[in-house]
C-alpha cells in the first residue's frame, strides 16, 4: 500500500491541533490534519463555550429571585430548559462553523482527513484504509473525562460533562462526584436551574489547589445557595434504586447514603491515546497515559511533538493553543519555544468566580523559606459595596526580599476578568509599588488588585476611596 507524503501530520482536531495547523499554513508547509471527532475539540463543543453559556442562563434564572437592592422586588423568571439547550446548540454550531470549519476551508496547505489516525511505524499513520507518511508529527488528540473505577459504576447510567450539557429535562436532584472546577461549575449551573445538588469531594476542601481562603469562602457561598457539599469523602459504592442513584460513602468518620436522580462524574481527565498505538512510533506515556514531552513539547520520539490536553500539563484551552503553535514552530523551524506555566492564569466560572495566577503562599514559602501575603476582602472595595455584591477576596503573594508580585488569587463576581492585570504583574516581575503607582478607574472591581498592593505599604482601613 503506497502512502501519501506530507511535511507534517497533525493528529487531532481541537484547539492545539488548529493552532499547529495555522502555524503550518503560515509557513507554507504541506500538512495533513486527521481527526474523527467534532472540529474544535472539547472547548467549543462540550467545554468552555456551552458550559459558560448555560452558567449565564442559570444566573439569569436564579439571581432575580434574590435581588440585592431594596428597591427591586423578587422576580420569578419563566424558564424553558429545552429552549436553553437548543440555544446552546445553536451557539456551539455557529462558533464551530465560523472558527473552525471556515478557517480550515480557507487553508491552502492543510488538508483535513476524517477518521482515527494510528501509527503503523515511526513515520506512518493509518486512517481508515489509507496510509500517510511524514518525517514530523504533532499529537493533539485531547482528553476526556476520567471515570474513576468505583464499585458499581459500571451498572448505572452516569453523566459526564458531555451528557450534562444535553439533558432533555431538569433533574430533581443530582450528585456530583468531584469538587474541582468542572464539578463546581456544573453543580451551580444545575442548582440555579432548580436541581437539588450534592457535591462529594475526596480532598478536605473544594478546589484543593487554590488558596484555602478561597476554597472556604466559595464553599460558604455555594452552601448559601442551597448546594450541599461534603469534603473528605471516600465513596464506597454506587447502586441504582428505581430512578435514583444511591452513593454510599464515608463522610466525617461515618457512613452515609446520598440519593440523587442523576450522577455526574467530575473526577479528572484521561488522555485520548489508547487507539494511537504510540508504541509503534516509540512515543512513551506516563502512568496516567498522558504523552511524555519535554519543555519544547517534544516526545520521546525526536520527530514527534505533542500539545494540548493529551500532554497532561495545564488542561486549559488557552494553554492548548499556545502549546500547539509552539509545537509547530519547534517542529518546523527548530524555534525552541517554551512556556512559562507560572505566568498562565486560570479561572473557575462559578458565581463568584475564582481566578489565579502565579504561586500560592505555600508554593513560595517552599521555594524561598519565606513569604509575605495580604488578603483584602471584597467588602473593602468601593465598587463591590456600591453594587451590593461584596462576595469574595483578593490575596496577593509577594517576595518580601524585593516586593515583586509572585501570585494573585481572586474570588470575586468578575474574577476572571480581573486576573489579567495580575498576570502582567507576575509575568513581568512587577512590584507592589508598580501597581500602587498605576492609576485605576474608580469605581471598579479591579481596584481590589491595587488595594491588595497598597495593603503591603499602609493600613487600608485608614484610607479614603482614592488614596495613592
Amino acid at each position: 500500500m503506497s502512502a501519501d507524503k506530507f511535511d507534517l501530520i497533525i493528529i487531532g482536531g481541537g484547539t492545539a491541533a488548529f493552532a499547529a495547523a495555522i502555524k503550518a499554513e503560515e509557513l507554507g508547509v504541506k500538512t495533513a490534519m486527521i481527526s474523527d471527532g467534532p472540529l474544535g475539540g472539547t472547548c467549543v463543543n462540550v467545554g468552555c463555550v456551552p458550559s459558560k453559556h448555560l452558567l449565564a442562563v442559570g444566573d439569569n434564572v436564579f439571581y432575580p429571585k434574590r435581588p440585592l437592592f431594596k428597591a427591586v422586588g423578587k422576580a420569578q423568571p419563566q424558564f424553558d430548559f429545552k429552549a436553553a439547550i437548543e440555544e446552546k446548540d445553536e451557539i456551539v454550531g455557529r462558533l464551530q462553523e465560523e472558527n473552525y470549519k471556515n478557517v480550515l476551508g480557507k487553508m491552502e496547505k492543510v488538508i483535513f482527513y476524517k477518521g482515527k489516525g494510528k501509527f503503523v511505524s515511526k513515520n506512518e499513520v493509518k486512517v481508515n484504509d489509507k496510509l500517510f507518511k511524514s518525517d514530523k508529527f504533532i499529537i493533539a488528540t485531547g482528553a476526556k473525562t476520567l471515570i474513576t473505577p468505583l464499585e458499581g459504576i459500571g451498572e448505572i447510567d452516569y453523566l459526564t460533562n458531555i451528557e450534562a450539557l444535553s439533558l432533555t429535562e431538569i433533574p430533581e436532584s443530582m450528585i456530583v462526584i468531584g469538587g474541582r472546577s468542572l464539578g463546581l461549575e456544573f453543580a451551580q449551573m444545575y442548582a440555579h436551574f432548580g436541581t437539588q445538588v450534592t457535591i462529594l469531594q475526596r480532598s478536605q476542601r473544594i478546589l484543593p489547589n487554590e488558596e484555602p481562603e478561597i476554597s472556604e469562602a466559595l464553599k460558604k457561598y455555594l452552601e448559601e445557595e442551597g448546594i450541599i457539599i461534603h469534603t473528605g469523602v471516600e465513596v464506597k459504592n454506587i447502586k441504582k434504586e428505581d430512578k435514583y442513584k444511591i452513593v454510599t460513602a464515608q463522610v466525617g468518620g461515618g457512613h452515609r447514603k446520598i440519593k440523587g436522580e442523576r450522577l455526574l462524574m467530575a473526577t479528572g481527565m484521561s488522555p485520548n491515546t489508547k487507539y494511537l498505538e504510540l508504541e509503534k512510533a516509540e512515543v512513551e506515556v506516563d502512568e496516567r497515559g498522558f504523552v511524555k514531552v519535554n519543555e519544547q513539547m517534544r516526545t520521546t520520539a525526536p520527530h514527534i511533538w505533542a500539545a494540548g490536553d493529551v500532554a497532561g500539563g495545564l488542561l486549559l484551552e488557552t494553554v492548548a493553543a499556545k502549546e500547539g503553535a509552539f509545537a509547530a514552530a519547534n517542529a518546523l523551524e527548530d524555534a525552541k519555544k517554551t512556556i512559562n506555566y507560572q505566568t498562565v492564569p486560570h479561572a473557575v466560572f462559578t458565581s463568584p468566580q475564582v481566578a489565579s495566577v502565579g504561586l500560592t503562599e505555600a508554593e513560595l514559602t517552599e521555594m524561598l523559606g519565606v513569604c509575605s501575603c495580604r488578603t483584602v476582602p471584597m467588602n473593602r472595595v468601593p465598587k463591590a459595596r456600591v453594587v451590593k455584591d461584596i462576595r469574595g477576596l483578593v490575596k496577593m503573594v509577594i517576595n518580601p526580599k524585593n516586593f515583586k508580585i509572585a501570585g494573585v488569587h481572586i474570588l470575586a463576581p468578575l474574577g476572571a476578568d480581573m486576573i489579567h492585570e495580575a498576570t502582567l504583574a507576575v509575568k513581568f516581575g512587577l512590584t507592589v509599588d508598580d501597581i500602587i503607582d498605576t492609576v485605576h478607574v474608580f469605581p471598579t472591581f479591579s481596584e481590589a488588585i491595587k488595594l491588595a498592593a497598597q495593603s503591603f505599604r499602609r493600613d487600608i482601613s485608614k484610607m479614603s476611596c482614592c488614596v495613592e
